[in-house]
């Protein structure tokens, strides 16, 4: 379970600019639930993201997961246990390696790094399943350089790479905005076939609201740094594109746009 509890977050304090995106927010995610963020740009979407990974540090509040208070915890640490995949596919991948060096210090993650091998060869035709069961053909690349890959090939590798030590946490930041749509759809069912057989607590925040809708457990819609739609169970299945649409453009009136 992960809670936000008065998470408070200032901008450019200091400056004319200030500005307070969390005012006392909180925000609680159970075990298991796969939740869909969406909102405007500048609702706090992408902040909470860094704010749970510890990409940037909060003025007040406190982050707990799993009955632990990570807050002053270093965001490389907190990589152990959460897993993430960006929007853009060169960030969850080292270009200059192949898929099979990539996979390696992927399954690394954790451990000691030394004078030895980076590559595990022990591991060799488990990284090749692993690959193949994706259905992109990745298992016939393994020395491949993964800079040649296109970009739905990179991200369903950096999908598999963030799961493939035990993690507590998924974090999907935008992780399909910059694919075509047919690759986009591909990536989305990867996703969920890996959020559901490891049975992963994952938050997405994503702009596709048909997306937000089909997967998941939970919708969440920020706006101004507050949760001002909620819904999850039966009321998120009976959920519709257009009832989520209908609130964005009853929020873009009242703010003028």
């Amino acid at each position: 379970m992960l809670e936000l509890r008065d998470i408070t977050k200032n901008y450019n304090t200091g400056t004319v600019n200030e500005m307070c995106l969390f005012d006392r927010f909180n925000l609680s995610i159970d075990a298991g639930e796969f939740v869909s963020v969406v909102g405007s740009n500048g609702s706090g979407k992408t902040s909470m993201l860094n704010i749970i990974c510890g990409s940037i540090p909060i003025d007040g509040g406190h982050i707990i997961l799993d009955g632990r208070d990570i807050t002053m915890q270093k965001e490389h640490v907190r990589a152990r246990y959460i897993g993430r995949v960006f929007q853009n596919p060169a960030a969850g991948t080292c270009q200059n390696l192949t898929i099979y060096e990539n996979m390696s210090l992927a399954d690394h993650k954790n451990g000691m790094f030394g004078l030895q091998h980076g590559v595990n060869r022990k591991r060799y035709d488990v990284y090749r399943a692993l690959l193949a069961d994706i259905g992109l053909g990745l298992e016939d690349k393994m020395h491949t350089r993964v800079g040649v890959l296109s970009g739905g090939q990179r991200q369903a590798m950096a999908l598999v790479m963030s799961t493939l030590t035990p993690i507590d946490f998924l974090i999907l930041d935008e992780h399909t905005a910059a694919l075509d749509p047919k690759t986009a759809d591909t990536i989305m069912e990867l996703t969920d076939k890996i959020v559901r057989s490891k049975g992963l607590t994952t938050v997405m925040v994503t702009h596709n609201l048909r997306y937000a809708v089909e997967y998941g457990s939970r919708v969440l819609m920020m706006h101004e740094g507050r949760a001002i739609f909620d819904r999850s169970g039966e009321e998120k299945a009976a959920l519709r594109v257009e009832d989520v649409l209908s609130l964005f453009d009853k929020i873009s009136i009242e703010c003028g746009n």
